[in-house]
């Protein structure tokens, strides 16, 4: 498939009634905009694509499922607006997640390690809204007031894991599906709870939104497996975050390659 093809197809499924499309050649990019609300965005061609390659129609309805519920989205906030704090979540985005809205208005985020960033979001039942400056000032909130928020609400968040064993390596995974899986690497508690259960090398991988993935790395073939493994995970997610794990030690969490050139530099200075 190709990207003028893609966008017969989204205008297929989505409708020219409600939208107003625009086709950038040049930037393989598609911005729809909605008539009643003349709110918009854009939609990269060539990420979906990507995707296509692996998943199929199934690459196409997600991105028509984002598309139908981010508007929806919109819809509510103009009707209804927005009240609840309680729903505010953390999510994590990579650090080259844009940091404003198409709208212009900056994201609330917080720094998290050298790949990731935490932003905040308001949610909304089937998807959620990050949080600007413009929804800040509509729910008459200041950012700090969102961080406190949103730091409790992540831990309210189950953390139930499916085990699996991979030449004498053990890997649990978190996959709820609630789009707040990744965000559970801010669970300090948790975190903690696991490095107890942990024999050998503890990691932890948030290579897209939907699954969180803590390694028990009891031998070097562990780290391999555990490449493949993020690195896989980072191609198929809908929202990728990074392929790059870290270790969790002390509370702390590091790049892995950070670890290794560390060790280099023990074992020489051991020499």
């Amino acid at each position: 498939m190709k990207s003028p093809q893609l966008v017969q197809e989204l205008k297929k499924r989505l409708g020219e009634e409600l939208f107003e499309w625009s086709f950038d050649k040049e930037k393989d990019k598609v911005r729809l905009e909605h008539k009643v609300l003349q709110r918009g965005m854009d939609i990269s061609l060539s990420e979906i694509l990507a995707k296509y390659t692996t998943k199929k129609e199934s690459a196409i309805d997600e991105v028509v499922y984002t598309i139908e519920q981010t508007f929806l989205a919109m819809t509510q906030e103009q009707q209804q607006g927005f009240t609840d704090l309680s729903d505010i979540y953390p999510v994590i985005r990579s650090t080259s997640f844009p940091q404003q809205s198409n709208e212009g208005h900056a994201f609330v985020t917080t720094e998290h390690t050298a790949e990731t960033r935490i932003f905040y979001a308001l949610d909304l039942g089937t998807t959620y809204r990050l949080l600007d400056e413009s929804l800040l000032e509509q729910l008459g909130v200041t950012a700090e007031k969102v961080r406190e928020v949103a730091r409790f609400s992540v831990k309210k968040l189950p953390t139930t894991t499916t085990r699996d064993e991979v030449a004498g390596n053990v890997f649990y995974f978190l996959n709820h599906n609630d789009g707040y899986d990744a965000s559970r690497i801010l669970n300090e508690a948790f975190l903690k709870d696991m490095a107890a259960q942990v024999e050998g090398d503890m990691t932890v991988s948030v290579p897209h939104q939907d699954v969180l993935i803590i390694g028990d790395i009891r031998n070097e073939v562990g780290y391999d497996v555990l490449a493949q493994m993020a690195m896989h995970f980072f191609t198929v997610g809908a929202v990728p975050i990074t392929s790059l794990s870290f270790v969790y030690e002390n509370g702390e969490l590091e790049p892995i390659f950070i670890l290794a050139k560390n060790k280099v530099k023990r074992e020489q200075n051991e020499q």
